[in-house]
Order: C-alpha cells, then structure tokens, then sequence
C-alpha cells in the first residue's frame, strides 16, 4: 500500500489508524513498487525499472546481446502475413505483455511495442526479431526513465502527430501524442486509428481529438487532487489545414464524414481548454510516437521527452 500526501500530520494519522485496525509494516520513503524504483532527490523525483527489465532480459537470454541504438528498425514496414509463423505463440505474447508494462516508465519503447502488438493472434518469426530487437535497446540503458522536476509549472502542454496510411494491411494512420506538466511528461499514446482517414489532415485531426480527450481527463484528475491548472493547454501541430479544420466548423465537404466524436477539439477551443498551435515538423515532440526514427533523430527524441538514468550501465 502507497500512502501520498501533501501533509505528514495526515499521513501519519492514517497509518495509525490503520495499524490499529490491522497490523501494518511501515517500511518508509517509497523506493520500490509493483516494478516501479523511485529516487528522490531535492530536484525531483526519478521513475524508472530498472529490475524488472533485467529480468525481461534474463528470460528473454538477452543479457549478454549486444546493445541497439534504436529499439525499432527505421527500414523495417511489418505485415500480418510476413514470414513464417512464429512456433511460441504465448512467448510472444509474454513477451509483449511484459513489453507494455515496461511502458510505464519507458515512452521511447511505445511505438515500438505499439506495432509489436499488432500481431498477437499470430505472430510471425519476423515479429519475434523486432521484439528481440527491442530488448536490445533496453539492453543499452534498462535504467533509462521519468524525472519528475520539482519546479514543474502547473501547466499542460501537449503534442499531437499521426503517421497517415501507414499500416501495410489496412491502411490505418497511427496516432501519437504526449502531454507534459511544466517539464515533466506526464502522457503519452501511441495507438493505431480504428477507421481509415481520407487525408493526412484528417488523420492529424484524430489525433488532435484524441489529445483533447485525454487533456480534459487530466484536468478532472487534478481537479479531483485539488490542484488548480494553468489553463489553457497549449496544443501543437504540425498540419495547418488539421488546424484550421479545428478553428473552422464550415469546413462541410472536409469534415462532416468525420464522426461527431472527433469533433470534440473544436469544443474544448471554445472552451478555452485548449490552444491550439502550429509547429516545425522538425520540432514535433510525438513524432517517434508515430513513426520509427533513425538513431540520431531518435535520440534528439529522448532527450526532449526529459528521459534520464541514474544508473550505470549494465
């Protein structure tokens, strides 16, 4: 049990009536639960899994591998029907469950696992390399991980991107956004559309509606904690005609085959939940939620996502 608070005179009068009630361990400062290893320090605090990826490593015999720059080949487009069936079915999906899971503190392996599950009912030899491949990456730093800064300003700022058509077997974009408070990314997605989108634009356009979607949640979350936003978010993109879609209800031949549920970006705008921005291509923070990047452009990536480790590594 995580006890969490922002008064110690509380927290210590919980604990005591739950040890009156029934008869707890108090085993301190939060270091270590369900896989998740927490250090504080007087900056902020650092998330990572360090352990439990060296145990994916371990099963998986890829202690020893020789270390990936990039947990995804940029060259590499995967198929449902490419190769030869994988002869381990639930290895493979072992090993992309515990994928996901480590997930929660490693948004650079997102894309990534993201494609790997898309193949779970059968997966092809070829689905299993990309997956060893990705713990190869993990291999070059397991400790790599959130830092939740001290100073972070009470303000959300979100970036939205998609890859159009992108998906070989259906022709589905994928969607990618993260959402940062102040410094710290708090959010993150990387998730195939569930309907093919005519345009590049109206595949950016779900993504902004899914951005917005998960910006409102945050705010009801922090509402719920009694922390008061900097509202509006600023929300970038980095298609003007996905923008000007979001500013402009006329845009009837454009828009009205969307489905009414994605229009809920327009909503928040007039709401004054949302400020919606354009952006550099070059600059858009999601992209490698979209898409695999080449180690250079990947590792630009990571940096801006505020990733870190505090670990030597293994």
């Amino acid at each position: 049990m995580v006890l969490t608070g922002d008064s110690l005179d509380e927290i210590h009068q919980v604990k005591h009536f739950l040890d009156h009630t029934f008869k707890i361990k108090d085993l301190g400062t939060l270091r270590f639960f369900l896989g998740l290893e927490i250090a504080r320090t007087k900056d902020g605090i650092h998330l990572n899994q360090r352990q439990y990826a060296l145990s994916l490593l371990e099963d998986a015999g890829s202690l020893g591998a020789k270390p990936a720059k990039v947990p995804f080949d940029p060259s590499l487009k995967l198929q449902l029907t490419q190769g030869t069936p994988f002869s381990d079915v639930s290895c493979y999906r072992r090993l992309v469950g515990r994928l996901l899971y480590l997930t929660i503190s490693r948004p650079d392996i997102a894309y990534a696992t993201q494609q790997l599950s898309l193949f779970l009912c059968n997966p092809m030899d070829v689905h299993y390399k990309a997956a060893l491949r990705v713990l190869h990456y993990i291999k070059s730093s397991p400790a790599q991980g959130l830092f939740f800064s001290s100073t972070s300003s009470l303000k959300l700022a979100g970036f939205a991107d998609s890859d159009w058509a992108c998906c070989l077997d259906t022709r589905k974009s994928i969607t990618g956004f993260c959402i940062f408070l102040g410094s710290s990314l708090i959010s993150w997605k990387s998730k195939k559309q569930t309907t093919v989108s005519r345009s590049s634009s109206e595949a950016e356009y779900r993504a902004l509606a899914s951005l917005a979607c998960e910006i409102q949640w945050l705010n009801f979350l922090f509402t719920d904690l009694h922390i008061p936003l900097l509202n509006p978010a600023v929300v970038y993109c980095d298609n003007r005609s996905a923008i000007y879609l979001a500013h402009n209800p006329v845009f009837h031949e454009r828009s009205k085959h969307i489905e009414v549920d994605c229009h809920v970006i327009r909503e928040k705008i007039q709401q004054g939940l949302i400020h919606l921005l354009p952006i550099a291509s070059a600059a858009q923070v999601a992209d490698a939620f979209t898409k695999p990047l080449p180690p250079a452009l990947f590792h630009t990536f990571v940096s801006k996502l505020g990733l870190c480790t505090i670990h030597h590594p293994t």
